[in-house]
Formats: C-alpha cells, sequence, structure tokens
C-alpha cells in the first residue's frame, strides 16, 4: 500500500467524526500533509461515492451519510491499492531453468493469497471503529 491509504483513513475519520463540510485546508492540517495532496486522496474517494464534494463559497468534503460504516476494504479500492504489491519479479520465463522460469509466477501466487487474506481482514474494519478507538464522542447534533 502507499501512503494515500493512511492519509484517506484518517480524512474519512475526521470527516465522519465532524459531520460536516470540511474544506481540504483543515483536513491537510489535521492529517500533517497539503491541501493539494487532500484533494487528489479525496478525488478518488468522491469518484467511488465515499465522501462528497461541495464547491463554491462553502467548498470542502462531506463524508457519505453512513461514514462510520464504509470498511477499509471500501477505501482500499476506491484508492485503486492492494495491500501486497512489488513492482520487480524474480527469475525469467524464458531461462532454462525450472526455479528462474517459475519463480515470478510462483511469487504471484503467495501475493494474491495474502491480499486475499488482508481484503477480507480489511473489510472487517470500519472508520467508525478505527474512530472508536481513538475514543473520540460522537459529533455533535445539529439543529
Amino acid at each position: 500500500m502507499t501512503a494515500e491509504f493512511p492519509t484517506a483513513v484518517h480524512a474519512l475519520v475526521y470527516l465522519a467524526h465532524t459531520a460536516r463540510i470540511t474544506p481540504s485546508g483543515e483536513l491537510a492540517e489535521n492529517i500533517c500533509t497539503n491541501p493539494a495532496r487532500v484533494r487528489k486522496i479525496l478525488a478518488k474517494l468522491a469518484h467511488a461515492g465515499l465522501v462528497q464534494v461541495f464547491e463554491g463559497r462553502a467548498s470542502g468534503y462531506h463524508c457519505q451519510e453512513n461514514g462510520r460504516d464504509i470498511t477499509l476494504c471500501q477505501v482500499a479500492q476506491a484508492l485503486g491499492e492492494v495491500p501486497v504489491g512489488v513492482s520487480w519479479r524474480p527469475g525469467d520465463v524464458d531461462k532454462n531453468c525450472l526455479v528462474s522460469s517459475g519463480m515470478a509466477d510462483a511469487m504471484d501466487g503467495v501475493y494474491e493469497a495474502l491480499n486475499e487474506v488482508c481484503f477480507g481482514k480489511l473489510a472487517e474494519i470500519t472508520i467508525g471503529q478505527i474512530s472508536d478507538t481513538l475514543l473520540l464522542p460522537p459529533p455533535a447534533a445539529t439543529t
């Protein structure tokens, strides 16, 4: 996974906790990153329907109505992330050696199995559960 994943989770916890339209600058300050990075990541979450984008004078982001129920698996999928991935594959399929010619495919099978387990675990964890581990009181009711 890349750093986009914890950034997105942090943003969603903050949005679900505040339960209001929040500008990217405020999110960036809380996450300790820059607003452009936040906007890039939240655009992916908006495309997946996990957040709403508001433009104009009161621009910002708002978590979907049931934001606490968003799973970490949904977040990872919205970002196009996989828990275990590599950019280099060992061996060479054209080598006359069973180890060298088969190692990349064997490792791909290992990564696939690990990702299946990881996505299963991520599907069990919600934004609300992350929020609860921080001992955050529920947002104040709006009238």
